[in-house]
Parts: structure tokens; C-alpha cells; sequence
């Protein structure tokens, strides 16, 4: 079991960086966001 959580964590780690960049270099999405952060002011 421990090998295996050894090689998850970091895919899991990647794998979300890798979405964070993914949404960011969208432009849509990143007005969206603003929006949305502004609304809750």
C-alpha cells in the first residue's frame, strides 16, 4: 500500500496543476472567475 500512495499523491499533485493551467490559459474562464469573485462583493 505504501508504494501506491507513494505514486498517487504526485499524479494526483500533476494532475491538478496541470487542470489549473489548462483552465488559466482560457480566457472565457478567467473573466467568469473575476466575475463571480467580484459578485461577492
Amino acid at each position: 500500500m505504501r508504494p501506491m500512495r507513494r505514486l498517487l499523491l504526485p499524479a494526483l499533485l500533476l494532475c491538478t496543476l496541470a487542470g489549473t493551467f489548462v483552465l488559466y490559459t482560457r480566457p472565457d474562464f478567467l473573466v467568469q472567475l473575476s466575475q463571480q469573485i467580484w459578485g461577492c462583493f
